[in-house]
């Protein structure tokens, strides 16, 4: 019986004696844990290229109007008529105001496809031909997507704006586009 408390005593003054040394590296381990996440997050930092988000510039004013010329709808529109800014687009975009839009001109009629490549606000893209006829109409585009929008016939102008636009202002195929430029300082 002796014995046996002798052993009791051993492994209580065994416990008693880790205790400190187990909640010690308990301890150590969730500072190291959180020293960690810490300097991850800073290399992740460093690492990535900083997002740089684009603001509306008026350039210019479009009347969207029906076959027979009568106005629908006034907007304020960005030109993009260079490579770089067509290329460009609306991408890194976070809003855009509900009468607002970019006006992609081309030099010529031909078959046009868009896609929403780091695009972060939905749109309707309007197609139209040389004439400035409306030709085709993508409605509530898919943000951040690599999905194909292609006009079904030749388009020299493709106006982007926000998605919904088309149905509020009853925009259709047929209806015709005319802009100003707004002349630069």
């Amino acid at each position: 019986m002796t014995k046996n408390l002798r052993k009791n005593s051993e492994k209580k003054q065994l416990k008693k004696n880790y205790k400190p040394i187990i909640q010690k590296t308990i301890i150590g381990l969730v500072l190291i844990i959180i020293a960690g996440f810490f300097v991850y997050n800073n290399l992740i930092k460093k690492t990535e290229p900083a997002m740089e988000y684009y603001t509306f510039t008026k350039e210019g004013e479009l009347v969207l109007s029906d076959s027979l010329g009568n106005a629908k709808v006034k907007i304020d529109i960005e030109i993009a008529n260079t490579d770089y800014d067509q290329q460009l687009g609306l991408m890194k975009r976070v809003s855009m105001g509900e009468k607002q839009g970019m006006l992609f001109i081309f030099s010529s009629d031909e078959m046009r496809s868009f896609w929403m490549r780091n695009t972060l606000i939905s749109l309707d893209m309007i197609f139209m031909g040389s004439n400035k006829k409306i030709v085709t109409i993508h409605k509530n585009t898919k943000i951040l997507s690599n999905q194909s929008y292609p006009s079904t016939s030749p388009a020299q102008y493709v106006l982007e704006v926000n998605a919904g636009f088309t149905d509020k202002y009853k925009v259709n195929v047929g209806d015709v586009i005319s802009w100003s430029v707004i002349p630069k300082l």
